[in-house]
């Protein structure tokens, strides 16, 4: 068997992986209702049946799969763009950025005011984080540049978090700030979809399109410019992508780590190399990884209170990085 058609079936067995967790997660939760019940019940136009089916676990499912394509297709696209196979979408601000614009949210009342404030203010953070990146680093700046000015960022959208919280009078507000910092995509309604969803595809559809500058990137900065790519347009195509993608999966599932760093690793032996072939594995095992974490917080909460979905991922994220670590510090010795 050739290496390609190793892949396709690669490919194909991670497909009908990820439609597979999708179908499941329709039909756990934490109401007991067998498939058939819920199924039959919501063709019959019953509306218990019809209201956990279609307004919530068809929600959660989409965002499941949504959110972990974001994460995944963008800590892809950050490893090819940086060159750095520890980079991941908070790297550069985007993730703070949202995290802050939904915590003042909840700090000033807003999201209780009406239903789409917490996200469309994620959304603005995640905007404003960008354009301050945008602005420390210029257009026309190396990736050392891009990184200190994300990580400046970042730091800055931490720091800034932390004050919120400290100077929060309000106890009520305190607990939703720390339980949405935890991320979840519990209680999630096609509401959130809806706003989420196209600036999900849009970011994609970018991140997309810079396959053919990534896999020339990975000749050196030189050599792609010898081949005709702008690296200036790469970084900012890069990066509106990324803006657009985790801005919109962050304000609507909390702070969710990992997922964007793990994805891309798991794929790249099947990718072979080419960040073209990346991008679009990294997607599918995102949201392969983050479906599946929720169906283990979902199963998991039968035997006591509900584990945060951030909470999980890093909790199976962290020991993967410190591996990633150790197993980058002995090929560079």
């Amino acid at each position: 068997m050739t290496p390609a058609h190793t892949r396709l079936i690669g490919v194909l067995v991670l497909v009908a992986f990820t439609l597979t967790l999708g179908a499941v997660s329709l039909f756990v939760g934490y109401v007991d209702m067998s498939p058939a019940r819920l199924v039959g019940g919501t063709l019959a136009g019953e509306l218990i049946p019809q209201r956990i089916l279609l307004d919530i676990r068809v929600p959660r499912t989409v965002l499941c799969l949504a959110v972990g394509a974001a994460l995944g297709i963008t800590g892809a696209a950050m490893q090819g763009l940086l060159r750095n196979p520890l980079a991941e979408p908070g790297l550069l601000g985007v993730s703070g950025g949202a995290a802050l614009g939904a915590v003042l949210a909840l700090y000033t009342g807003l999201a209780n005011a009406f239903y789409l404030a917490l996200p469309l203010a994620g959304f603005a953070g995640t905007a404003l984080a960008t354009a301050f990146v945008f602005m420390l680093a210029g257009r026309h700046t190396g990736t050392t540049t891009l990184i200190l000015a994300g990580v400046a960022v970042s730091s800055l959208c931490g720091a800034l978090i932390s004050l919120v919280l400290n100077w929060s009078p309000n106890p009520t507000a305190l607990s939703e700030i720390v339980f949405w910092m935890l991320g979840s995509l519990a209680d999630r309604s096609n509401r959130d979809v809806e706003l989420a969803l196209p600036f999900i595809c849009a970011g994609a559809v970018l991140l997309l399109g810079c396959g053919k500058g990534l896999r020339a990137l990975t000749l050196g900065e030189e050599t792609a410019h010898s081949l005709g790519i702008h690296l200036g347009r790469l970084r900012v195509r890069v990066l509106v992508g990324s803006a657009l993608a985790v801005g919109a999966a962050v304000s609507v599932s909390g702070s969710i780590g990992f997922i964007g760093l793990v994805a891309p690793h798991l794929m790249r032996p099947l990718a072979g190399g080419d960040p073209s072939r990346l991008l679009p594995l990294a997607a599918l095992a995102g949201a392969a990884l983050l479906t599946a974490a929720d169906l283990a917080v979902r199963l998991l909460h039968a035997s006591g209170p509900e584990l945060k979905l951030g909470v999980l991922t890093a909790l199976v994220g962290a020991p993967f990085f410190l591996v990633l670590i150790l197993r980058t510090r002995r090929l560079e010795t």
